[in-house]
């Protein structure tokens, strides 16, 4: 591919990431799939440009708010960063935009008119740094960051918020879970074995500072072809997610419910938990993505999971009382895991928020039943506002007298440590820039206990 195919294939992928929430690595699988021509060289420097361009878009929306449209197409944006992270004059931008070699049209005539006006823009602040006197972009545009956001973010982390933004723009790191389900030995040696293992294989990991079966791959690898893969010993899990599952505290024997399981990552560390013995029933409602759980499961020697989709009229009815334990890994805005995904922030508007936070309540009025008396809901996202989190569960309790707050201090896991809890103990909470890991906040809802029910064991085995 010559230097101007490659950016009209960058330009393409934007656009596409632009109009469909599909994710920025799926979008750059699938667009390069149809294009076997492409090399392997191209397909990296095209997905360096992609991810380069989404992670500065707050600098060229910026820049092109005097220069340019009230709202700028995915190609003005590029163009923009050509010319301020690349530094490219007009002249360069004229060489490649020429519609030769399967490259970009000529610029249109707003283009080039937004063009002009940024070279002038530049030239302009360059004068003006070298005096002293240039103007630093805000918190939004520097930090990335969708203007309409930067003020509730403010709100969730004051003065650290340049450092979360800093965190949530950087590219993220590999993490792993050993699933002691197919280590041999006992499960507190899980981790050393399979590390081993991975070294053995030409892939060196290093523990995580937090989850106890966490590994974190030094560099990017294929795993698939490694033994400890092919084995089931480990999966592919941020060490966010992995901290959620074990606030869950699923135990053998017990009656386990993952709502909202996706393709079932959370399913799996919950059935390792579980030691594969009780009932775990991973229901979604799409199920082409509960479909993937399937052979992820029969990998991971976790068989034993039950697979319900979320339809017709009550798909959980005879589950009603029975739980003891729920989790609600619910939709939501997924700020925590834009690092992963950085075209995601520019399609959220204030309409989703609204949506998902009435998709969310309406998920927990639907869930509330399932837990038994004594047992737990856990309620989780990967997002920061409080609109999503604190106060969806005040809501909640509010709405479910029946059900307390149980500080997650209190319900984790005796591995989970306090760096993983916010300050007060009552929540999960972690963040990109403070723990390293994908963004996630988590609750954990108690139903009371009944006279009935308090004279019974809680699972088997209790």
């Amino acid at each position: 591919m010559t230097p101007g195919a490659r950016l009209q294939a960058a330009a393409e992928i934007l656009d596409i990431l632009a109009r469909e929430a599909r994710g920025t690595d799926r979008v750059l699988r699938d667009y390069f799939r149809r294009r076997r021509y492409a090399g392997s060289k191209d397909r990296r420097a095209v997905g360096a440009r992609v991810y380069g361009v989404l992670r500065r878009t707050g600098a060229a929306l910026w820049a092109l708010q005097s220069a340019g449209p009230a709202d700028p197409g995915p190609r003005l944006v590029l163009i923009a960063d050509l010319m301020l992270a690349d530094g490219l004059s007009l002249a360069e931008i004229d060489g490649l935009f020429d519609g030769s070699g399967h490259g970009p049209a000529p610029l249109s005539g707003a283009e080039r008119a937004a063009a002009e006006a940024l070279a002038a823009q530049a030239a302009a602040e360059a004068l003006a740094d070298r005096a002293g006197a240039g103007d630093p972009a805000p918190a939004w545009a520097a930090g990335n960051l969708p203007a309409w956001l930067e003020a509730p973010l403010r709100a969730r982390f004051g003065t650290d918020l340049d450092d979360e933004l800093a965190a949530l723009n950087a590219p993220a790191p590999v993490d792993l879970r050993v699933n002691p389900l197919r280590v041999e030995g006992p499960s507190k040696d899980a981790r050393a074995r399979a590390r081993a293992d991975l070294a053995a294989a030409g892939i060196a990991a290093a523990p995580t500072p937090l989850a106890p079966l966490g590994l974190r791959l030094d560099a990017p690898a294929d795993l698939t072809r490694t033994g400890p893969w092919k084995a089931g010993a480990v999966e592919i899990q941020d060490e966010g997610s992995q901290l959620v599952a074990r606030l869950v505290d699923a135990r053998p024997g017990m009656t386990v419910i993952d709502y909202c399981a996706g393709a079932g990552g959370k399913a799996l560390a919950l059935a390792a938990d579980m030691a594969g013995r009780g009932r775990l029933i991973a229901c979604d409602s799409a199920p082409d993505r509960l479909a993937r759980l399937e052979p992820r499961a029969d990998r991971a020697g976790a068989g034993f999971v039950e697979r319900r989709p979320l339809a017709g009229d009550d798909p959980l009815a005879d589950l009603t009382g029975a739980a003891d334990r729920v989790l609600l890994d619910v939709p939501c805005t997924g700020m925590g895991a834009w690092r992963r995904d950085p075209a995601a922030r520019w399609r959220l508007r204030p309409a989703d928020l609204e949506r998902r936070t009435a998709e969310q309540a309406a998920i927990l009025a639907a869930a509330a039943p399932l837990v038994r008396p004594g047992g737990r809901l856990i309620y989780a996202t990967c997002a920061f506002l409080a609109a999503e989190n604190e106060a969806q569960v005040a809501r909640f309790l509010e709405a479910q007298p029946d059900f307390r707050l149980l500080p997650a201090a209190e319900a984790a896991a005796a591995d989970l440590p306090a760096a993983a809890l916010s300050a007060d103990g009552a929540y999960l909470s972690v963040t990109p820039g403070r723990q390293g890991c994908d963004g996630f906040f988590a609750a954990v809802l108690e139903r009371a206990e009944t006279d009935a029910a308090a004279s019974e064991p809680a699972f088997p085995g209790s």
